[in-house]
């Protein structure tokens, strides 16, 4: 079969194993239908793009001895798959590793903790404890919450401050 590009041993059938005289001509005869194949595969063409590069390089740096490989075109396409396998295999061992599986929840243990938390805000001063909620439950600003409680930013973040190390002393009593 004469091509555009040289010449290659082919029968008729475009399926059949391709003899190929130098690794460009191989790869102009194969490229295409290897990333097409990817492509497919994958989803995606970056990583066809990707695992045909792979399975060229890996063919091309046994040329020197392609007479022990039956059909290039063959191993081409088996390195290229074996690729994306190990891809897949690597990503699920990842993410298992990422993911840890979720505890189930108990209903009870956050009433109880709920119940705690809302003990020990009881226990504060009234303005320490409004300082606070409105801070670290509501997420306000100390300007927003001072606002709110009609007293100057530095007397929230101070209420605040105390209202924090009483806390902790109550955790670690």
């Amino acid at each position: 079969m004469q091509g555009k590009h040289g010449s290659i041993e082919r029968g008729a059938d475009p399926e059949a194993p391709v003899t190929p005289h130098d690794f460009d001509e191989l790869f102009l005869v194969v490229h295409d239908r290897l990333y097409r194949a990817l492509y497919f595969v994958t989803g995606n063409s970056y990583d066809a793009e990707e695992l045909m590069q792979d399975a060229f390089l890996k063919l091309w740096e046994r040329w020197d001895s392609i007479e022990t490989i039956d059909d290039p075109t063959a191993y081409l396409f088996r390195a290229a798959l074996n690729g994306f396998r190990m891809r897949t295999r690597r990503a699920r061992t990842a993410a298992r590793k990422l993911v840890m599986p979720s505890t189930p929840r108990d209903d009870y243990e956050e009433i109880d903790l709920q119940q705690d938390v809302r003990r020990m805000l009881l226990g504060l001063p009234a303005r320490q404890r409004a300082a606070l909620v409105l801070t670290e439950i509501f997420g306000y600003s100390s300007e927003q919450a001072a606002w709110i409680l009609g007293i100057k930013p530095t007397s929230v973040r101070v209420l605040a401050s105390r209202g924090r190390t009483t806390l902790r002393g109550a955790v670690h009593a």
